[in-house]
């Protein structure tokens, strides 16, 4: 029996590469690989780092053997442009959550520039009470919505910058470049209350993750009007664009079937040790080892060689 248009349409396909996706605001970024999951009629799909429903911008998306190496991405430097509501903050320290004090804003950009450079670095943050975490196998914002309170333990994050580009009270817009695990609402509303009047997260979006762009990045909008599974595929980068700021290594045919069976082996003489991405002599990513005193353990290897980018 042929099939139905319907059910020709939930046909899986394998498809490996990864997605430079421009989230709208006013989804989860779960929803929003779904959707690119179903456009792509893909088996297996995972995104790079979670971007609020307020947020907009850069979400990689990884198809196939790419998510194998997605850790790789999410332990990157992010980079976000955010609006910071002065004088007002919220149960969620963003503009989604309810007004639980106003105040005077009577800041200039002088001040503002002044208090920047102490959230540069290292720095300790209480993650917001709305959050994912979990606290004994439930997360934060459930016990927030049932009005109950739980620890929470600061967390080090690192700000590798912090730039203040527009003011006009109340709000300013800086650049934020920083590490995993940074929450940039709880970053505003730092910032407010080391200026005696309190902020919130107005506005966020962000425009790089690792070597990631978002002038390369593409909406649902073009990606839907696209016709074929082939024109879609065009937009794909190689699995390996994700370990790009590894060291390069080239074994031959032996040391490569060596590595896919899971056994180490004597590795050439490279500068130092450390993860690195592992390339048969036909130049196809075979995944990443670890260089251990000049011998490479196999870290997570690719189920079949995948083509190269060019370096």
């Amino acid at each position: 029996m042929s099939a139905t248009p319907a059910t020709r349409h939930l046909l899986r396909r394998r498809v490996d590469g990864v997605l430079l996706l421009d989230k709208p605001i006013g989804i989860t970024s779960n929803t929003a690989l779904m959707r690119i999951k179903r456009i792509y009629r893909a088996e297996k799909a995972g995104h790079t780092g979670t971007l609020d429903p307020l947020a907009s911008g850069l979400l990689p998306i990884c198809f196939g053997e790419a998510t194998k190496f997605a850790r790789f991405l999410l332990e990157a430097t992010k980079g976000y442009r955010a609006t910071i509501r002065f004088g007002m903050t919220t149960t969620t320290q963003d503009a989604e959550g309810d007004v639980i004090d106003v105040r005077a804003v009577t800041i200039d950009r002088a001040e503002i520039e002044t208090v920047l450079p102490r959230f540069i670095g290292r720095i300790r943050q209480v993650p917001p009470a709305f959050s994912a975490l979990k606290h004994q196998g439930r997360s934060h914002y459930e016990y927030a919505r049932a009005g109950i309170d739980v620890p929470r333990a600061p967390r080090e994050v690192l700000i590798d910058s912090l730039t203040l580009l527009e003011w006009s009270a109340p709000c300013a817009i800086v650049d934020v470049a920083c590490s995993k695990g940074t929450y940039v609402r709880t970053l505003a509303a730092d910032i407010g209350e080391a200026l005696q009047c309190g902020a919130h997260l107005a506005a966020l979006r962000r425009y790089a993750a690792g070597g990631f762009d978002i002038a390369d990045a593409v909406d649902f909008e073009r990606l839907e009007a696209l016709a074929t599974d082939d024109a879609r595929d065009r937009l794909l980068l190689p699995v390996d664009t994700l370990l790009a700021a590894l060291p390069r290594i080239v074994v031959d045919d032996a040391g490569a079937a060596c590595l896919r069976h899971g056994r180490a082996l004597p590795g050439p003489d490279v500068q130092a040790d450390g993860l690195a991405r592992v390339y048969d002599a036909a130049g196809r990513l075979l995944g990443v080892v670890r260089n251990d005193a000049r011998t490479l353990v196999p870290v997570r290897m690719t189920a079949v060689a995948e083509p190269a980018t060019e370096d």
